[in-house]
């Protein structure tokens, strides 16, 4: 498959994809995964891919994580999925929870398989998104939407999403708080992450985070440095993990509920691009023979690793690099 230059549009594709050449059907279809949910801590509760736990530590991609919290106000949604099928998986563990109303739903990011499903919730629910991903929906929705159909598959229910951007809106390197009643929820920019547009939404009394695509989940999985900038998504990962407590759990952008120690591998990995590719271009390498040096196999566990990191990580970090 021809890899768009475009990195705005690239940056549409999730983790699902299918653009790496040894993949011709979606990673995950979204007309057969069936979700989970993990109760957290009192009325806080993820939901993510069936039998993730085993397959995330085989390196195999799984469909979007995302969760919801229980107030005595209502309930916040964190992420509204790919397509009707999803969303409404996602809506029967809550409605099995509690018969309070979505008042919240929160996208964190303008991923369709983290987005899409706003158009499916009650009509007095708010959505909350960053700045960026409004403007970003605003602007190249129809494109986006074909990118996904073409690289997801048709028939995936894609065809009749309509865009529904935010309600509220998170400004750049800014934090919302909600205010449930008993118990207050905080949306909050780290700083450039994946797309620009990422918040992570945290429950300070459960000790909960949900990521989103940033962290996609435990080892071997790895940062996809979709939009570039591996020097400030480098220290926004360094900026979470100091940032949570040493007990806290986590809901990645596509797995199972992860430990704050994990987040330690995606770090190494940046880390370690970092240098090697630092040194390369110390060395006079051109990119093609950065690619070719850098190999770095004992991160070669992630089925994708033969796309993710050749073909989009290390360029993208001998860009940013020589940039600076």
């Amino acid at each position: 498959m021809k890899i768009l230059s475009s990195l705005g549009l690239l940056s549409a594709a999730c983790i699902f994809m299918s653009i790496n050449s040894y993949a011709q059907e979606p990673i995950w279809d979204g007309n057969k995964v069936e979700l989970v949910t993990k109760k957290l801590n009192d009325g806080v509760f993820a939901y993510y891919q069936k039998n993730s736990e085993s397959l995330e530590q085989q390196g195999i991609p799984l469909a979007t994580s995302g969760g919801f919290i229980v107030g005595d106000k209502g309930v916040v949604m964190i992420d509204t999925m790919l397509n009707k099928r999803l969303h409404m998986q996602a809506r029967a563990f809550i409605k099995q929870t509690t018969d309070k109303p979505i008042i919240y739903a929160v996208n964190t990011s303008f991923h369709g398989d983290h987005a899409y499903g706003n158009m499916y919730l009650p009509t007095s629910t708010l959505v909350i998104q960053h700045q960026h991903t409004k403007d970003y929906i605003d602007q190249h929705f129809e494109a986006d939407t074909q990118f996904m159909i073409d690289n997801f598959g048709k028939n995936r229910g894609i065809e009749e999403i309509v865009a529904d951007t935010g309600d509220i809106l998170v400004a750049k390197d800014s934090k919302l708080t909600l205010d449930l009643g008993d118990r207050n929820v905080d949306i909050i920019d780290f700083g450039f992450a994946q797309t620009g547009g990422d918040l992570f939404v945290w429950d300070p009394s459960a000790k909960v985070l949900w990521t989103g695509n940033p962290i996609i989940t435990v080892k071997p999985s790895l940062p996809w440095l979709l939009d570039g900038h591996l020097i400030e998504t480098l220290a926004t990962l360094k900026r979470i993990y100091a940032f949570l407590p040493i007990d806290a759990q986590i809901v990645p952008g596509h797995g199972s509920v992860m430990q704050r120690k994990d987040i330690l591998w995606h770090i190494q990995y940046l880390e370690a691009v970092k240098t090697q590719v630092q040194q390369a271009i110390d060395d006079g390498l051109t990119l093609e023979q950065t690619v070719e040096k850098v190999k770095m196999p004992e991160y070669s566990g992630y089925v994708l690793f033969n796309w993710v990191h050749p073909s989009l990580n290390i360029p993208a970090a001998y860009r940013d690099l020589t940039k600076k």
